[in-house]
């Protein structure tokens, strides 16, 4: 542990230095000439504002002008003026405590290519490609089309490719290296998780009422293409049905149901999941996020003989602290996850803490220590260093 803690001060006064040259603004502040921090507290994660703006497809009420479109005469015509762009990079120096017990250099972790923004009038469009995830090239993940207010009904539409969570609770803004591990539980060959998925996302707030959304899914996640050119691997479609209701300015309460059906190979697995959060906010210092899913599959291992039934539950508890509120310089994040499902490979649980120092809006310092109860090793604590940077 010596060595550790001399390699992690190392990096600590590394960063420190080069903290105040690592300067940048990514697209969407580039565009309004605004602080990443209209949005974001602390970036990637969203502000209420954020998730207006999101939601508006990427357009500032009242503040979108014609100076951000080219004008080549033609008025059926949207070309963005300067085609926004922007670079996400996070590089973590790890040690496992595990049967591993290894010092990892894991730099770059990621480095992701974004660009987003309005293509015309409710009309808005968001991707980013993977260039690099823990040392793979990954490809295109979220990439969408949003239309906003359609026909007039206040019904937004996102078609193309994104997470099943996302109306629930991000997990690509999430603040941590540990995961919402409940989210990406598949029992046996299943290809239904709650994140990545093609299909149809509709959303309609109720004036002083709950928030809905329906996802239309393909329930099979983001694989290639087969040989006849169609990327689901069956003939049925998911649906995932997500309400909400604000109670007052601090509470937020959810419930959300999935239900869908897949047959890869022609004999099928019936899977639900049902699931109930909840988010807290104490002032403008702590927000607490909980939830709890439950699911059944049928036979996830697809099985022409004798299917068997697995259950599995679980959820996650994430507390966030911001001793300043809005433009905290550094905040704390306590995490647990738990899993417990009848395939004993996939029981996880976890509990960490989380320190991020804030050295620019889009330059984060952060530390992690997780210590893993349960899971695919024995129990063992892992430790981190890393930055987490957006330009």
């Amino acid at each position: 542990m010596k060595k550790l803690s001399v390699v992690l001060l190392v990096w600590v006064f590394g960063i420190l230095a080069l903290g105040e040259q690592l300067f940048a603004i990514p697209a969407f502040a580039r565009k309004y000439q605004m602080s990443c921090s209209t949005c974001h507290n602390p970036f990637p994660r969203l502000k209420a504002y954020g998730n207006e703006f999101a939601a508006n497809g990427f357009v500032l009420k009242d503040k979108d002008a014609p100076r951000y479109v080219q004008d080549t005469g033609d008025d059926k015509l949207s070309l963005i003026r300067d085609f926004p762009i922007a670079l996400r990079l996070e590089g973590h120096i790890v040690y496992n405590q595990s049967n591993l017990k290894k010092l990892d250099f894991g730099t770059p972790y990621l480095a992701k290519l974004l660009t987003g923004g309005s293509l015309t009038k409710n009309l808005g469009y968001y991707l980013y490609f993977y260039m690099s995830e823990r040392g793979e090239v990954v490809g295109i993940e979220d990439a969408f089309l949003m239309f906003g207010n359609v026909f007039g009904t206040g019904i937004s539409v996102t078609v193309g490719q994104f997470q099943v969570s996302d109306p629930l609770f991000k997990r690509e803004l999430r603040l941590t290296f540990e995961d919402y591990e409940i989210y990406r539980t598949r029992p046996g060959a299943s290809a239904v998780n709650l994140t990545y998925d093609r299909g149809i996302m509709m959303a309609y707030d109720f004036e002083k009422g709950p928030g809905i959304v329906l996802e239309v899914l393909n329930g099979s996640g983001i694989p290639q293409s087969d040989a006849f050119r169609t990327f689901d691997s069956d003939k049925y479609k998911n649906l995932m049905v997500r309400v909400t209701q604000d109670f007052g300015p601090g509470v937020r309460i959810g419930a959300f149901g999935y239900l869908g059906k897949e047959a890869p190979i022609g004999v099928s697995n019936d899977v639900w999941i049902l699931g109930a959060d909840v988010t807290l906010s104490f002032g403008a210092k702590f927000v607490l996020n909980a939830q709890f899913v439950e699911r059944r599959d049928d036979n996830p291992f697809f099985r022409v003989v004798a299917p068997s039934e697995v259950k599995t539950h679980g959820g996650f508890a994430e507390l966030i602290f911001m001793p300043h509120g809005d433009g905290s310089p550094w905040y704390l994040v306590g995490l647990a996850n738990w899993v417990d499902s009848d395939q004993d490979a996939l029981d996880y649980q976890s509990a960490g803490a989380h320190l991020g120092i804030i050295l620019r809006r889009n330059v984060r310092l952060v530390t992690e220590f997780t210590y893993i109860f349960k899971g695919s090793f024995d129990k063992h604590l892992r430790a981190g260093i890393g930055f987490v940077t957006a330009f």
